[in-house]
């Protein structure tokens, strides 16, 4: 929360990165996205839009199409359109990043899993719960196979999990959601503290 000094530092890293390495290159870009994602988190979108694009633009010229490093700037991008409600600007950049991850990293890589949760967020955004469930329930499959039982990333899945299905209770769609077991689990436990 101390974005007043923040920054400057991030001002400074950036011009020391572009007079070091030159406009394109791709830590030129990560500071680009840093100093993004500092104006997204204060609501400064219209700042932190060009920048994500220039990140953007940089790192598919420096490192092609398929890089992860362009999948997170795709996924911070989309996010600033989420925030702003441009949904359909975002569902394709999500969507994107997703099949870049898939692709270089396998389908039960954790970036995978982040990145399913991010579309997932999106979609209940919309009220899309029917198309959000299995994209929660997968990200959750692949963080318990690939990291350590206590790890924080799987507690942050459940949380994430939890808080879609109360939304979607709210909501009163819960018609739309599947029969898998453990969104049942939750459910019920969401209608027992009622």
């Amino acid at each position: 929360g101390r974005y007043a000094e923040a920054e400057p530092l991030y001002l400074q890293a950036l011009d020391i990165w572009q007079h070091q390495l030159g406009n394109d290159h791709p830590d030129v870009a990560t500071s680009l996205d840093n100093l993004a994602l500092l104006y997204r988190s204060q609501g400064r979108y219209a700042e932190a839009e060009p920048l994500l694009l220039q990140a953007l633009d940089i790192l598919q010229r420096q490192l092609g199409d398929d890089h992860p490093n362009v999948a997170t700037s795709l996924s911070n991008l989309a996010g600033l359109y989420e925030l702003q409600g441009r949904y359909a600007e975002a569902e394709p950049l999500f969507l994107q990043a997703l099949d870049i991850w898939q692709r270089q990293l396998g389908d039960d890589h954790p970036n995978v899993a982040t990145s399913l949760n991010n579309l997932a967020g999106l979609y209940q955004s919309q009220g899309r719960y029917a198309e959000a469930e299995p994209l929660l329930l997968r990200s959750l499959e692949i963080k318990q196979k690939t990291l350590p039982q206590n790890h924080p990333s799987i507690q942050h899945c459940w949380n994430i999990f939890c808080y879609s299905m109360q939304k979607t209770v709210e909501a009163g769609k819960t018609n739309q959601l599947s029969d898998h077991p453990i969104t049942q689990m939750i459910l019920q436990h969401i209608k027992s503290d009622e």
